[in-house]
């Protein structure tokens, strides 16, 4: 009798999910881009925070309605395979590899940048090495374990931004800074350039590239057409609420960046003028805490995506669709991301970097289109006035949002992007004999329209 697969372990929690989503788009960055953007939008950079979220709220509605549809860990890759075409699904997912590839390396890299601050003398390949080597054995243990780590970073970072709350409050109200700590100038003010604002906004829509990565979690949850799509929207909600009300209180405190050195590089500064060495040791030890966090839930992710092109067989399954049967994770394409992450050492920040947003992009246009080839071309469900809009207008709006982030787009990144694509391009016409046959496809089982109570009770029958 042929031995039943060992699956991913359906335990996650919604907190866990959100979290984890959190954890990947690092609440603390809001500090690290504030120069950049104030100096973008002369001043505005709350409103700049909030015109992205409502562009990535539409995008995440469209990732609610199709986790409903299907509900597992191949995210935008699964839905435009089974709603469009698998040889575009194919192609939308090697895109995306390419982005959750790198952002553990962009992690290694900005903690070695950090690390690097402290500690002169020590090698930086050293910090490197030690930053793939923890992330990389929290990711062999179980999901939980990985999860309730990043519950603490990403708390740890809230902490660090309502304090500094705290003392902007303080600080503007004994005279500095704005008139007022409620004042509504640093939202909008007679004469502000809408241009500006939509440009620093676009800049900014790249501080909620994670939210998305929540789905990559569907098979590890008891309940994910319900649980995943509430993670998605509510991790985008919350991430926004995090940088809009951080950005006002900053806005307040430096209301122009002239009292900036250098606006790109404005979080040490704003650590030192409010609240001296001291704080300014919070900051560092808050940035880390967010790199740890990012690095955890991006490789998590990197590694189901890997999971889910093993099983299936467009990657090699006995090795990409391999789950430990103890584990339950993913354990040998865990260790493959920690072992292309330690080429970190082997490139700059601007580097890696430039290999980030394309795979986004791509993913997030091909999640709205989706939507109308599902729900419009499929099952018709557009005849309504209700129909039309929930299913065409919505996620077209999303992906008018996603264009303006396409035409934003750095070159080099473009450029990285479209190589990347054209070696999975001749990898696809590999796989499918000239297109004389589908790639690897997803067959849903019945476990996944039982409920919650039954998952459990399979997976503690698996656990035995």
């Amino acid at each position: 009798m042929q031995a039943e697969r060992v699956e991913l372990k359906r335990s996650l929690k919604l907190s866990h999910l959100i979290l984890m989503g959190l954890a990947y788009m690092t609440p603390m960055v809001v500090f690290d881009t504030f120069g950049i953007v104030s100096e973008m939008t002369n001043g505005y950079v709350p409103t700049a925070y909030v015109l992205a979220l409502a562009a990535m709220l539409l995008t995440a509605v469209s990732y609610k309605k199709m986790i409903r549809v299907y509900p597992t860990a191949g995210s935008a890759y699964t839905y435009t395979q089974k709603s469009i075409n698998p040889h575009l699904g194919f192609m939308v997912g090697w895109a995306a590899l390419m982005d959750y590839l790198f952002l553990p390396m962009v992690n290694a890299l900005i903690f070695q940048i950090y690390l690097s601050s402290i500690f002169p003398a020590v090698l930086g390949w050293i910090w490197v090495v030690g930053f793939v080597a923890v992330v990389t054995l929290l990711n062999l243990l179980s999901i939980n374990s990985t999860a309730n780590f990043n519950t603490f970073l990403v708390i740890f970072q809230a902490c660090i931004i309502l304090l500094f709350i705290g003392m902007a409050i303080k600080y503007v109200l004994n005279g500095g800074g704005a008139s007022s700590a409620f004042s509504v100038r640093p939202f909008y003010q007679e004469g502000a350039d809408m241009s500006l604002l939509i440009a620093g906004a676009t800049l900014l829509c790249f501080s909620y590239l994670g939210f998305d990565a929540v789905a990559m979690l569907a098979e590890e949850t008891p309940n994910p057409k319900k649980m995943i799509p509430r993670a998605i929207f509510l991790t985008a909600l919350i991430g926004g609420i995090m940088f809009i009300t951080a950005s006002y209180f900053i806005q307040s405190v430096f209301p122009d960046v002239s009292a900036f050195k250098d606006p790109e590089a404005s979080s040490p500064e704003i650590a030192a003028s409010m609240g001296g060495a001291i704080f300014q040791f919070l900051f560092i030890a808050g940035g880390i805490a967010g790199t740890i966090a990012s690095g955890i839930s991006s490789h998590a992710s990197v590694a189901r995506l890997l999971y889910v092109m093993g099983r299936d067989r467009i990657l090699p399954e006995k090795f990409f669709g391999y789950v430990h049967p103890k584990l339950r994770t993913p354990v040998l394409n865990i260790i493959l991301v920690g072992g292309f992450s330690l080429t970190a050492v082997f490139f700059s920040l601007a580097t890696a970097t430039s290999f980030i947003s394309f795979g986004a992009l791509i993913a997030f246009t091909f999640v709205n289109l989706s939507v109308i080839a599902h729900y419009v071309f499929k099952k018709k469900e557009h005849m309504s006035i209700k129909g039309s809009f929930t299913y065409i207008v919505m996620p077209l709006l999303g992906a008018a949002t996603v264009a303006v982030l396409w035409v934003n787009l750095e070159q080099n990144s473009l450029v990285l992007g479209i190589s990347w694509s054209f070696i999975g391009f001749l990898y696809l016409v590999y796989l499918t004999k000239m297109f004389k046959k589908k790639p690897g496809n997803i067959e849903f089982s019945e476990m996944e329209e039982l409920e919650p109570a039954t998952l459990i009770e399979n997976n503690k029958t698996m656990d035995v």
